[in-house]
């Protein structure tokens, strides 16, 4: 496997002190725990595979800067880890990404790049800028250092039990749900890890299902999760340890992202809410006696998304 428990180990020393250790808490009527990552650097976890990366390389290919695609979550924690750590980044996003978030892309000292017009142009579009420029990648989630740093999510999870029986979390490209399953099952063999995914944005059930990465054009309102393929190290790692997926629609997401800040006031971002999707729409039931954590992986909402979510609309 590409990614050992010992990475993600080494990740976790590479981090402490320079991230927070986002807590987990008890939800009695949901009778699960929750993982707020939401509270990270920069709202979500994506600045601990960002930073470990970034950390990791050399004098010269830190001189030449870094490069990275993202429609918002992981061009933040790029932006921020490369000005930590004195290196200069551009970030590749598309025409109708979130103003906002594309602002705080700038507000961190990175520069924007919207030249492509959607997700899947936008690798292309990567590709044609990294080539022209020499810049180092930083892949959203396809690089085994960053996959290590998104597992210290599972690590943390671990370390503050109770041990659980089964893991949730929402899947984009897969970086952050392969890494917690390298951390989750070193130390629970027997653990359920669980990636759930709108039904407009499958790229790892189809992975799963045809053995390699399938492009996908994402349809869905949780741009957080509109990674246009699972990355071929995320899928080797879902496969030999036998990640499960589930689906969840865009109307189970409403709920939750409603349910999430009604009832324990966590505004999250609408795909950080598929975890809790899957557990209030029965189609991940939670058995008497299990320990179950489903990962709130960010707050990166508009609010005039989060507006018309709780507004029904």
């Amino acid at each position: 496997m590409n990614v050992s428990p010992e990475d993600v180990e080494r990740a976790a020393t590479v981090l402490a002190g320079r991230i927070h250790r986002t807590p987990t808490f008890s939800s009695t009527s949901l009778g699960v725990s929750l993982k707020a990552e939401l509270f990270q650097k920069t709202g979500s976890f994506k600045v601990r595979g960002a930073l470990n990366k970034i950390a990791s390389l050399s004098p010269e290919e830190k001189e030449r800067g870094v490069i990275t695609v993202s429609a918002g979550n992981a061009g933040q924690a790029v932006a921020w880890a490369a000005r930590e750590e004195g290196v200069d980044a551009l970030i590749v996003t598309w025409r109708t990404a979130d103003a906002l978030k594309l602002a705080a892309m700038r507000g961190y000292g990175a520069t924007v790049d919207v030249e492509a017009d959607g997700p899947t142009s936008s690798f292309e579009r990567m590709h044609e800028v990294m080539a022209e420029t020499g810049r180092t990648l930083v892949h959203p989630f396809d690089d085994p250092l960053v996959i290590a740093g998104q597992g210290t999510v599972g690590l943390e999870i671990v370390e503050d039990g109770p041990m659980p029986d089964v893991v949730l979390a929402g899947v984009g490209g897969g970086g952050l749900i392969s890494g917690i399953a390298v951390a989750v099952r070193s130390r629970n063999p027997d653990a359920r890890v669980i990636g759930v995914e709108p039904e407009g944005s499958d790229a790892l059930r189809r992975a799963l299902e045809a053995g390699h990465p399938v492009p996908v054009t994402p349809r869905t309102a949780a741009d957080a999760l509109t990674g246009p393929f699972a990355g071929e190290n995320c899928l080797e790692i879902c496969r030999e340890l036998g990640i499960e997926s589930v689906l969840v629609s865009e109307e189970e997401l409403f709920e939750a992202f409603r349910w999430l800040y009604s009832r324990t006031k966590l505004a999250c971002e609408l795909g950080a809410a598929a975890g809790t999707a899957a557990l209030l729409s029965g189609k991940v039931p939670v058995r008497a006696g299990e320990t179950v954590v489903s990962v709130v992986s960010g707050g990166n909402v508009a609010p005039r998304q989060a507006a018309a979510i709780l507004g029904g609309l």
